[in-house]
């Protein structure tokens, strides 16, 4: 047998000793560890835990794995927004499949999961507009997918919204750029599974009944169209409004959850075109900023919400002191005084179920709705302890992420 890992893998030595002559299914299942939230899959599929990280592990055919291990470690390394891949094994005996390995992605969601087990307000429009700013995403890279469906689509909660990442790269094929063609021939393929995948859920009557599956797939081709044409068009306008109408368009792509690359301007008879250059990695204006004040690595909206309560918590000290207060001085005390007492305070029970930035979200969404209800500011710790006791319990314990159940289950 041969493993191919990707560095840095020193998490990797600690999978070494399973038992990899073994086919997937018969693994002891005192070695594996049950992931209730997973999504389904044509192939074997188990999970394990190894030093403090939780990897899945897929039985494939080994061209398919090979080809699966090269483009998702291209994505990662241009941040796309797929999972992470850790390596291969090869040249198993009795002609055996090779094995896929990837790091789980925590904190993610089937969206099987999301429907039999809804949590907030996440409708099938959102879902699907998630998944169909994913595929923009890819194909604005000149990825074509294949096989686009909501079961190869993990999500992830971003202060309140959703964010979809790719799982499955079989059938991926990579190009400088695809043509119109190309992309409506993907799109086309993701409307037909979306719409099966639909009627399944229908049919296991997990589909709130005033959703149409077939209407709702219809409604990916549109939703596709009018993202790609809002984020890729190019707009002529005349050279006075060439200030405001360029802010106004890289304001929208950002708003749209997309970043900016090159900014290119040409003049000629007809006034000034605008060419933007979208930038197809996750979007992380925000996260680099929150990065670099606080050394926290969240999701992108999550990380604007911290922002601003970094933002509001300087004021604060601003008012406090009389004087100036250095943004990085007052991030901080904001990280050791506001943010990390928040996330010490989780109760071990509850340990999990949420990212704590998300948590963190979640806190100051019941800080507002407290404060309109008692009318006045009833404070971060008020608001947190509340929140425990009333909201987050509200959230299945099946859930929790993978890497906190191994820890557990290690302390036993």
């Amino acid at each position: 047998m041969r493993f191919l890992f990707r560095p840095p893998a020193a998490e990797a030595t600690g999978l070494l000793s399973l038992p990899w002559s073994e086919p997937l299914a018969q693994w002891d299942p005192a070695l594996l560890l049950e992931v209730p939230q997973r999504g389904i899959s044509r192939h074997v599929v188990r999970f394990v835990a190894s030093g403090g990280q939780v990897f899945a592990l897929k039985e494939i055919n080994e061209r398919l794995a090979r080809h699966e291990y090269r483009l998702l470690a291209e994505f990662e390394e241009e941040g796309l927004p797929t999972v992470s891949v850790l390596g291969i094994c090869v040249d198993r005996p009795r002609d055996q499949e090779a094995i896929l390995v990837t790091r789980y992605l925590e904190y993610s969601m089937s969206y099987r999961w999301l429907f039999s087990r809804p949590r907030g307000a996440h409708s099938a429009d959102q879902l699907l507009d998630t998944m169909v700013e994913l595929l923009v995403r890819l194909h604005l890279a000149g990825v074509f997918w294949g096989d686009c469906s909501l079961s190869n689509t993990l999500f992830r909660l971003d202060a309140g919204a959703l964010t979809a990442y790719l799982v499955d790269a079989e059938t991926v094929d990579r190009h400088a750029t695809l043509s119109p063609g190309r992309r409506a021939y993907d799109v086309d393929l993701a409307r037909e599974r979306v719409g099966a995948e639909l009627l399944d859920l229908q049919f296991g009557e997990l589909l709130p009944d005033s959703i149409d599956p077939i209407e709702l797939a219809e409604s990916l081709a549109p939703r596709y169209e009018a993202l790609w044409n809002e984020v890729t068009h190019e707009e002529v306008f005349s050279s006075d409004e060439q200030h405001w109408r360029v802010a106004e368009r890289l304001q929208r792509l950002n708003d749209l959850g997309f970043d900016v690359g090159e900014v290119e301007l040409v003049t000629d008879g007809d006034g000034v075109k605008l060419r933007v250059e979208t930038r197809v990695s996750e979007p992380g204006q925000h996260r680099r900023e929150l990065f670099r004040l606080t050394g926290l690595e969240v999701q992108e909206r999550q990380a604007r919400r911290l922002l601003n309560d970094i933002r509001a918590f300087r004021a604060h000290l601003e008012q406090k002191s009389g004087g100036q207060v250095p943004e990085t001085f007052a991030a901080h005390r904001w990280l050791a005084e506001v943010y990390q007492l928040v996330v010490d305070a989780i109760p071990a029970d509850l340990a999990g179920r949420l990212a704590p930035a998300e948590v963190f979200h979640e806190v100051l969404e019941h800080r507002w709705f407290l404060s309109e209800k008692a009318k006045r500011d009833v404070g971060t710790a008020e608001a947190a302890q509340s929140y425990f006791r009333n909201v987050l319990p509200r959230t299945p314990e099946e859930v929790t992420t993978p890497s906190v159940i191994a820890v557990r289950s290690r302390a036993r």
